[in-house]
């Protein structure tokens, strides 16, 4: 009876034994063909260093982007976008011109996450392009699809702005605010909620200050346009990397 236990102990304790040392055999071998397919290739490496594009021609319309205007390296302009002179457009925002035009004016900003798109047609039988005017601040995570902003407006964030709606001078519209499809936002007026609506006419010192938070802005937008070519400079240390890997470039 002992014999028969201990002969059995032995037998559980060998196949262990084989066991584990098949898994060892089997992790090595594992491990040197994990390295063979790794290893780097001369003529394999085609690096695309500059990431996302920003610039997205759509058919015959390409995004024009003034020479002193800012665009972030994280930005999508596509189709029919113009960004003209001292405008910024920061970063994760996407102007979307498949469909129809889009411009964002003279020492214009169009802040943080934003999504601006426009339609084929405008139910007010105003034009249905997205046109943002100079002066103008869109606050950041704003969505603006087929509207007109006037000259000095301030647009606050998280807004959203329909189909041919109208925001006319020196109008402020607050934050979280949603203006209905043909809505027109008079001149010199405050409006806000969902739907927005009239709160109150703007005093002579505030429509003041409209135009002077864009230029506040467009300055601001100078300190990181300094910062970034035009792909940003992270090509130059990908190089750097290449070369001490012994890739060509």
């Amino acid at each position: 009876m002992a014999t028969s236990i201990a002969a059995r102990i032995s037998r559980k304790a060998a196949a262990s034994a084989f066991s584990a040392h098949r898994h060892v055999i089997s992790s090595r071998c594992f491990a040197t063909e994990s390295a063979k397919t790794i290893s780097p290739s001369s003529d394999r490496v085609k690096w695309d260093y500059r990431g996302q594009r920003k610039i997205i021609p759509l058919g015959q319309w390409v995004p024009k982007v003034a020479v002193d205007a800012y665009v972030a390296p994280n930005v999508v302009l596509a189709g029919q976008v113009t960004v003209y002179d001292g405008a910024s457009v920061w970063s994760g925002c996407v102007l979307r011109g498949d469909l129809n035009k889009i411009t964002v004016g003279f020492c214009s900003n169009v802040q943080e996450r934003c999504v601006i798109h426009a339609a084929w047609s405008s139910p007010t039988g105003l034009p249905a392009e997205t046109s943002i005017e100079r002066f103008v601040t869109i606050g950041a995570y704003s969505l603006l699809r087929s509207c007109t902003i006037e000259p000095e407006c301030i647009i606050g964030q998280h807004s959203i702005l329909m189909e041919g709606s109208l925001v006319e001078t020196h109008s402020i519209l607050e934050a979280g605010s949603v203006v209905p499809p043909g809505r027109r936002i008079p001149t010199g007026e405050l409006w806000a909620g969902n739907p927005a609506r009239f709160v109150r006419a703007l005093t002579h010192e505030e429509t003041l200050e409209i135009p002077k938070l864009a230029v506040a802005i467009n300055d601001l937008s100078k300190e990181h346009f300094s910062e970034f070519l035009p792909y940003s400079t992270v090509y130059l240390e990908v190089e750097k990397l290449k070369k001490s890997l012994g890739i060509n470039i």
